[in-house]
Order: C-alpha cells, then sequence, then structure tokens
C-alpha cells in the first residue's frame, strides 16, 4: 500500500474541519495573519476598530510569555476608544464556547530567525490556537513533535507573538495522532492519545478530528480542561480519562445525590483530575462547598503543594481542627483538610460550631479513598452531614477478596461509595505509556541464572529469626552497595529500601554507615520512622502517629506512648547525620523540626527532576522506610525498590508503584529488587486490579528475552551496517537516518539489558569496545546535525531524536582523564600508543567530554612530552587549562563585539545560579544595543555561545 503524502493528509484534513464548522481562510504570511486577527475580534466583539485601537489591542496581546498569553486569552481587556469611551475587548469565551468564531487556514509563513512553514493551524476569534503538524504515514511521529520544539524557537515569538497564544498542538501521520499542551520545556512523554470513555485510543487522523477537532469538543477543551499551573508556570491539558472522569462527577453531582467512586491506577494523576473536578463544582449553583479529604500528613503536604500550583492560594492548610471548622463556617468554597481532623470537627466538641451546615450539599472528594474511611469516620462524617455528597479516588479499590475486617465488618469500596463512575486500571496506563512496567527481580538462591556473588535466602523463609539475623541482612547490604550505580544509572536516580519492622531499619541503616565509615561506598542514606510502633505490616501504610492537634505531636515528644526510647535516640542519631549532609537542624525534640525533617526527605526526592536542582551537593541515593512513603508519595527520580518486606494485594501494587512515574528516554522500568520470594503475592495483587493475563503487560519480561530483543536490534544494525567504520561509507542522509534510528533501538535495549541484576557482555554478540565505536559515529552524526543547524542548512535528520540521556557510562570526568594520562607516562611506545587511542575512545563515547577531547589531545601530544615529573600532570594540565579558557574567551568576545570583563561576570553568574541570562544582560555587554529586528538573533546567538563555552571548560572538570 503506497504511504499517504503529507499533502494529501493536510487536504483531507481541512476538508473534513470544514465538514464539522470551520471556515477555511487563506492566510499566508504575518500580515494576513494579523489583519486576519482584526476582522475576527470584531465580529466576536460585535465592534469595529480604529488602527490606534487595534494597535493597543495588538500591543497588548504582544506581552508575555506563552503562559502569560494562556491568562491574556482568558481574561478581558480594557481599552480607551478614540471617542474616550471604554470597551472590554474579549478573545475567548469560555462560558458559552459555541460563541466563539472558528477558523481553519494552512501553511501559513512565518519569518524570524529562519523561515518556517506551518501545516494546519485552527483559529478561534482569530489567534491561532491549535498548531497541527503532519508527517507522512511510515514516518515517525516524533519528527513531528521535534519540528514543533524548532518552530517554538525559531518563528513563533514573530509577528506580535501571536503563535505564543497557541494552547494545544496536535501530532500526526496519519495512522498516530497525538495532542499535548503548549510549553516551554517540552517532553514526548507529555504527548496523548485520545480516547473514548472505554479507553479505546482513537489514534487514526480522521477518527481523532472528529472526536476531538469538532467546535464543540475543542471549545470545552480549552475552556475548562486546560490547567494553568502557577508554581512551575506552565499549561497542563487533561489526558482522556481524566475527562472523562471529570464529566462523570459533574453529572453524578448535578443530577443525583449518591455518592460513587473514581478507579484510576496510581501514577495516572488524581490529584489533576481531582482538583479540575473541585474546580467545576464549586462553581455550580446547588454546591455549598468542596472539602477535599486525605488521609495522612506528607499527603495533605504534597496535595496542598499541588492544588496550590493548579491554582494559587486555592488550599489554604489547616493546621488544627479549630481551623478547619473555622474553614466550614466561612466563605472559602475549597476545603483541604485530613480525615482526622474533619473526623474531630464532627465529634461533640466542636459540633455546635459547624451546626449550620447540617443541612448544606456538601461534597466530599476522598484521595486515595480506601484506607481510613473503612470505619467509625466515614459513618460518623454521613451521618453529621445529610446532604453530603461523597466522590472517593482510588488507584487500587477494596474488593471482597482484599478487605479486611474491623467492627463494621468487611467493608467494600463499593459499599462505602456505591458505583466505580470510571475505570482506568494499570494495563491502561502502561499502554499508553503513562506510567512504567516494573522490572521484578527476586534475589537469591532460586533463581535459575544468577551470577550475584551472594547466596540471600528468600525462599520459603518465614522464621523470623532467619529473616532478621545479621548475617542475611549484611549480605543484602553488600548486594544494595554492588548493584546500586547499575540500577539508578550511577546515582542519577534515588531507591527507597522497605524492610518489616523499626528494629529492622536501624539494623540496616547502622549497617549501611559502618560500612560507609570503612570507605566501602559513598551512598547518601537516610530514614525516617515513626519511632516506638513496632509492627511487621504486610500492608504498605503512610502515616504519622494521630493527634488532634498535630499529627506530629506524638511522634515528638509523647512521655508514655513508646514501648522504648531505643529507637527514639537511633533517630535523634541518623537525623543528626543527615543534618551534617545537608546542614539541617532537624531533631525529634520538636514536632515541627520532625515534620520539617519528614518534608525535607520528600522535597528532596521529588526536587531531583528539577533543572536546577544541585546533584553534587542536595542528592540523596537511599531512604529507609517501614511503612512511610509507600502511598500517596511521588518522585519522579526514584526508580528503584528494595523489598525485604512481606507485601500484599493493594498494599503491594502501592508500594511498587513509587518506582513507575515516566521520565524521560532513559527511565524505562520501576526496578524492583526484592530480597523475599513475593512472585505469587505479585501474580495475585496484578490480577486483583487487572486480570490474569495483565502480568506479562505489567511486569518487564526474563533477562533472557531482553537479550534476545537486544540481538534482534543488532541483526538490524548489522544488516544496514555491518561495521563500524561502514557508518563513514553512508551515501546519503536517509541512509544515515536509518542507521540512526537502528542504532538508537539498540540504546533502548541496551539501556534495559544494563539494568538487569544478570548483565555480562559475554551474553551478547558484541563487544564493548564495538558497541563504544559505533556510538561514537552515532554521536559524530549528532555533531554533524548540530553544526549544520547553526549554518542554517535544513537536514532530515533536524527531527530525529537522538535520545542522548541512552548515552549514560561510568562517572567519567576529566580529573579521571588525567589519572590516565600520567599512566602514559614511562609506558613504551606500543603501550603509549594504544593507552592514548583508549583515552581519546574514551572521550569520544562521553556526551560531556566530548567537546573537550580536541584540547586534551594537543595537551596530550604537545605538552605532555615537554612534562619532565608524572606528579606535575595535573598542575600543568590546570596551568594549560587556564590558558586555552582565556584564548577562547578572547576569541568569543571579539567575534561578537563583547566587554571582556562585564561577558565573564555574566558567564561566572550562569555557573554560579544554573539561571540562563535574559537577553538585556547579554546586551548590557556589547559595545553597541542591536535593533530591535536583530537583537533576537544575536542575543540567542552569543547565549548558546556562552552555553559552548561553560559546557567545554567548565562541566565534568571536577572529579
Amino acid at each position: 500500500m503506497a504511504h499517504q503524502s503529507e499533502l494529501q493528509l493536510e487536504n483531507n484534513l481541512i476538508q473534513q474541519l470544514q465538514g464539522l464548522g470551520y471556515a477555511s481562510v487563506k492566510i499566508q504570511d504575518g500580515d494576513a495573519l494579523v489583519s486576519n486577527l482584526k476582522s475576527q475580534l470584531e465580529l466576536f466583539n460585535q465592534t469595529t476598530f480604529t488602527t490606534k485601537e487595534f494597535d493597543a489591542v495588538l500591543n497588548h496581546l504582544a506581552k508575555g510569555s506563552v503562559f502569560e498569553k494562556a491568562k491574556t486569552l482568558r481574561d478581558r481587556f480594557q481599552l480607551t476608544k478614540e471617542d474616550g469611551t471604554s470597551f472590554y475587548v474579549r478573545f475567548f469565551n469560555s462560558e458559552n464556547t459555541a460563541a466563539n468564531v472558528y477558523q481553519v487556514t494552512n501553511q501559513i509563513s512565518l519569518e524570524g530567525s529562519y523561515k518556517n512553514r506551518y501545516d494546519v493551524t485552527l483559529l478561534v476569534n482569530g489567534l491561532p490556537l491549535v498548531q497541527i503538524e503532519l508527517k507522512r504515514s511510515g514516518t515517525e511521529i516524533k519528527e513531528a513533535f521535534n519540528q514543533i520544539n524548532r518552530y517554538q524557537l525559531h518563528s513563533f515569538w514573530s509577528n506580535s507573538g501571536l503563535f505564543q497564544y497557541v494552547q494545544l498542538f496536535v501530532i500526526s501521520n496519519g495512522v498516530n495522532t497525538k495532542y499535548l499542551a503548549n510549553n516551554e520545556l517540552q517532553s514526548v512523554k507529555q504527548t496523548f492519545f485520545w480516547a473514548d470513555a472505554t479507553n479505546k485510543n482513537i489514534t487514526e487522523l480522521m477518527p481523532f478530528a472528529k472526536a476531538f477537532l469538532n467546535p464543540t469538543q475543542l471549545g470545552k477543551m480549552i475552556a475548562h480542561y486546560i490547567v494553568i499551573n502557577e508554581t512551575h508556570k506552565i499549561m497542563m491539558v487533561l489526558r482522556p480519562y481524566q475527562y472523562y472522569a471529570t464529566e462523570a462527577i459533574i453529572k453524578q453531582v448535578t443530577h443525583t445525590s449518591d455518592n460513587a467512586y473514581i478507579w484510576h491506577t496510581t501514577g495516572s494523576g488524581k490529584t489533576l483530575t481531582s482538583f479540575k473536578a473541585s474546580q467545576i463544582l464549586m462553581d455550580l449553583p446547588d454546591v455549598y462547598k468542596v472539602v477535599f479529604v486525605v488521609d495522612r500528613k506528607d499527603l495533605d503536604f504534597q496535595t496542598m503543594n499541588e492544588f496550590n500550583a493548579f491554582k494559587k492560594d486555592s488550599v489554604d492548610v489547616t493546621d488544627n481542627t479549630q481551623s478547619l471548622v473555622k474553614q466550614l463556617t466561612d466563605n472559602t468554597k475549597l476545603v483541604l483538610t485530613t480525615i482526622q481532623k474533619l473526623n474531630n470537627a464532627v465529634s461533640d466538641r466542636f459540633k455546635h460550631q459547624i451546626e449550620p451546615l447540617r443541612h448544606k450539599k456538601i461534597v466530599f472528594i476522598f484521595d486515595e479513598c480506601h484506607r481510613s474511611q473503612f470505619g467509625e469516620t466515614h459513618e460518623r462524617i454521613t451521618k453529621f452531614f445529610d446532604k453530603s455528597q461523597l466522590i472517593g479516588f482510588t488507584g487500587t479499590p477494596i474488593f471482597a477478596e482484599n478487605a479486611s475486617k474491623n467492627d463494621k465488618g468487611k467493608r467494600t469500596t463499593k459499599d462505602l461509595f456505591g458505583d466505580c463512575l470510571h475505570k482506568y486500571v494499570i494495563t491502561d496506563a502502561i499502554r499508553d505509556e503513562n506510567v512504567l512496567r516494573f522490572g521484578i527481580e527476586y534475589v537469591g538462591k532460586y533463581k535459575n541464572k544468577s551470577k550475584s556473588f551472594i547466596d540471600i535466602e528468600v525462599e520459603d523463609i518465614d522464621k523470623q529469626e532467619v529473616l532478621d539475623s545479621p548475617m542475611r541482612i549484611e549480605k543484602i547490604v553488600d548486594y544494595i552497595i554492588a548493584h546500586h550505580d547499575q540500577k539508578t544509572f550511577n546515582k542519577q536516580y534515588s531507591a527507597l529500601l522497605t524492610v518489616s519492622s523499626i528494629p529492622n531499619a536501624v539494623q540496616y541503616y547502622d549497617l549501611f554507615q559502618q560500612k560507609k565509615e570503612a570507605g566501602e561506598h559513598d551512598l547518601r542514606i537516610a530514614t525516617i520512622f515513626t519511632f516506638g510502633a513496632n509492627e511487621d505490616s504486610d500492608q504498605a501504610q503512610d502515616y504519622l502517629p494521630d493527634d488532634e492537634e498535630s499529627e506530629f505531636g506524638m511522634a515528638a515528644e509523647g512521655p508514655t506512648a513508646y514501648a522504648s526510647s531505643h529507637s527514639r535516640d537511633k533517630l535523634e542519631t541518623y537525623i543528626g547525620h543527615y543534618n551534617q549532609m545537608y546542614n539541617g537542624s532537624f531533631t525529634t525534640k520538636d514536632s515541627a523540626l520532625f515534620e520539617s525533617y519528614f518534608k525535607d526527605i520528600s522535597k528532596r526526592l521529588k526536587d531531583r527532576e528539577k533543572k536546577n536542582f544541585n546533584d553534587a551537593k542536595d542528592r540523596l541515593d537511599i531512604v529507609i522506610v517501614v511503612n512511610m512513603m509507600l502511598t500517596g508519595f511521588d518522585a519522579k527520580k526514584v526508580n528503584t525498590l528494595y523489598v525485604d518486606k512481606n507485601l500484599k494485594q493493594h498494599g503491594l501494587i502501592q508500594a511498587y508503584s513509587r518506582t513507575n512515574r515516566i521520565l524521560g528516554e532513559q527511565k524505562s522500568q520501576g526496578n524492583i529488587l526484592s530480597f523475599r520470594n513475593l512472585k505469587k503475592a505479585t501474580d495475585e495483587a496484578i490480577t486483583l486490579f487487572s486480570n490474569k493475563d495483565a502480568i506479562e503487560v505489567v511486569t518487564m519480561p526474563d533477562y533472557d528475552k531482553i537479550a534476545e530483543r537486544f540481538e534482534e536490534a543488532l541483526k538490524t544494525m548489522r544488516e544496514i551496517t555491518p561495521t563500524f567504520q561502514s557508518v563513514d561509507d553512508l551515501e546519503t542522509e536517509d541512509a544515515e537516518a536509518l542507521f540512526v534510528q537502528a542504532f538508537r533501538k539498540l540504546l533502548r535495549a541496551m539501556n534495559v539489558l544494563q539494568s538487569y541484576t544478570d548483565f555480562d557482555w559475554e551474553d551478547i554478540a558484541i563487544d564493548e569496545q564495538e558497541f563504544e565505536d559505533y556510538k561514537s559515529k552515532y554521536l559524530d552524526l549528532y555533531e554533524k546535525v548540530k553544526r549544520d543547524t547553526k549554518k542554517q542548512k535544513t537536514s532530515i535528520l533536524d527531527d530525529i531524536d537522538f535520545e542522548l540521556e541512552l548515552i549514560h557510562r561510568d562517572q567519567i570526568n576529566v580529573a579521571y582523564i588525567l589519572k590516565l594520562i600520567s599512566q602514559l607516562k614511562g609506558t613504551n611506545t606500543s603501550e603509549a600508543k594504544a593507552q592514548r587511542k583508549a583515552i581519546l575512545d574514551l572521550l569520544g563515547g562521553d556526551i560531556q567530554l566530548r567537546s573537550k577531547r580536541e584540547l586534551i589531545q594537543k595537551f596530550i601530544d604537545e605538552n605532555l612530552p615537554n612534562i619532565k615529573d608524572g606528579d606535575n600532570i595535573e598542575e600543568e594540565f590546570e596551568k594549560f587549562w587556564q590558558e586555552q579558557k582565556v584564548l577562547a574567551l578572547g576569541k568569543l568576545c571579539e567575534e561578537e563585539h563583547l566587554d571582556k570583563a562585564q561577558f565573564k561576570a555574566l558567564i561566572d553568574a550562569y555557573i554560579y545560579s544554573g539561571r540562563e541570562p535574559i537577553k538585556d544582560e547579554v546586551f548590557q555587554c556589547l559595545d553597541n544595543r542591536p535593533s530591535i529586528l536583530q537583537a533576537r538573533v544575536i542575543g540567542d546567538r552569543i547565549i548558546a555561545k556562552m552555553k559552548e563555552f561553560v559546557e567545554l571548560f567548565e562541566k565534568g572538570m571536577v572529579a
């Protein structure tokens, strides 16, 4: 079957959109875009603008970033007309989306740093709100995504920045179609398929356009289902299952007073769904108040932050029950609280104060509704608020099979919350790539193929004394030390270690600490537990002790609550270690400081995903927990869970799910290393929360299967390039693109393969050196594309993603290379030659050091022969490096006419803070400020050169 061309796709789509109610309009360039905007805004606002008035409107629209423009779109602009009257200009009608004017155009050309021509643009009231990029069928959809990123950089900002009003992008190759919100820092992982209410994906362009781009649905998405996240200054668009759940909740609350629940798997973004539902519900005329209820202090903290991120100050945190009572009785429309405080509020002590609310319609939204509500609390709330309506969210519902008994008998989610309004289970989330699969390894004797250097008894041992024996625990600690770098890509990710009791946590921590002091590892380890409790729970629970006024009150200074003060003293010591590592002042002796310790650990793990996180200074490698942090805690940079406790059913799925948040290409699965035989419990849990066939979908295949996939990818690559030298013989860019895609597939397979503890180069049909040689050729092609782009040459390789994050290796920096160089001294010529080649190969295969290869080679060839004493190599290299740095800075400043002292100060500030300078700061270093037309291009060019300078001379330079 012939591939459908891009032009055919485009024409068919435009025809279909016209049939759906879009007016077709011809807009060739920026001037025509502005002219059309004027006429459409006049039509939409039922007025006319003089040239001067429209200039004022255009100036208003030109201000701000993409994020700020999203707010401008939804706001009104007070225009003073030439006759002196005030007129409020609207740009979009969110209340009645049918009142907006919808148009479609194609092939608009805009000139920014480069000239770009866009495929299909949907205009609403004259503003481009949806940009559709098409690729012919058979092309990777990712190329359309990368094209959008280029347009954002090169031209969206031109012509008053009108294309920065784009709210949604759609990318398609006809067969696969996805949508995403418009943000500066985008990841292809944040692109979504649309689906129907049963989670069946609508992937083809025509059915997608009918379901998603018809004016009624698109208007609703832009008006109600794009969330403006104030904390991260980004737009977030809801995924289809979040949309259907929210719609179902609104329908339920509008038309009935019945309770209900939403089953969306852990990690699928329940907080965003519940926030959006709360936001819409609190504006319904019949709803008096919405109360969002969580169970556990840390989730209270995390959810509060996330809620406040979606809408600034939408949540006042309630520190105690009295403050909750105040919020319930004042005009706060949305209240966030814990179940414990809500329980207190309906107790006899506060009942008289909230009596006026008894007959009001209050909607309670319960996050993770399957825990604390299973007792008297649920009953008290429903009994007191007689018009209450309860909506529960859960990732792991309670069924008859996993219900535990209390004095009310066995209660399921259905018993307490009624019908399930929408389901999105773990298999749906894995299929849509919204969460990762689990790579589970059971470590111990009974593995068929294990090259582990220790034997950890794991099968059928349930004798407590064997499980707790110091010898066994030491073997596990040694195993973790040996494999942690492999599991976490050399500590780029963090891990949790969950153990069965507080004495176990103490044992583990002490052993890790002893081995650290003995120089056996350099892992940064912390632990958190509620001292005094000593139960071996097989449920993952996550709480700190309850207390009426403060959940941390008991944890801090309770005089008689504890079996012994031993665990308290131990924890105080461990917090002392943490304070030394991170310059803190936390303690168990003060409830607020103990609470802050817990929050600091959570924040440290969560913040690792941020661009400006200082990994060298603030990284935390492993947190040892008993029950805490195993539910409700999300951090994308946690990719490994070490397990030495019995888990089952919802507790097991919740705990495993700490590791499977999506983050880039490198994180291919959530690693579970179990030191107990949880195979049966794992299979049962997966079956319970999806179905029996789901086990293969949810968990990664065995090592041998992954090795087979690697071999297939290797065979494909060798068909294109039999040897690494043959990469140089590829004659066309099409041939180079085929090699890039084949080697990238090989990289992805290697990425997974190396995460297994069984990995051995001997198992595969390529040795390490040859793999590195191919990798160097792959990086050469990447460098070539970068060079061509700078020369404004377009290349079909431009939009291919090289996924450089997959190229990881042991931590190699200049200090390490210098050690190798010093070994060159005193070796005979043939050995030195081989060693020199090895060093240059090493530099060629490392992303960060590759830029330094030329200079280091120069040092080896020109300076090394003149150094008499090998001990002086480091000092001489430092001198050489500084000289080269001064020369390079001088050259850069001369080329760009920059004041050297000012520009050096700007570079130093960038190195220190990690904050990219704004263009005005760059222009202050120039002899003459550029014209408005030239400013952006010159500013971008100088900032790019500055980054290259820092990359070359600063990054990877310290041991």
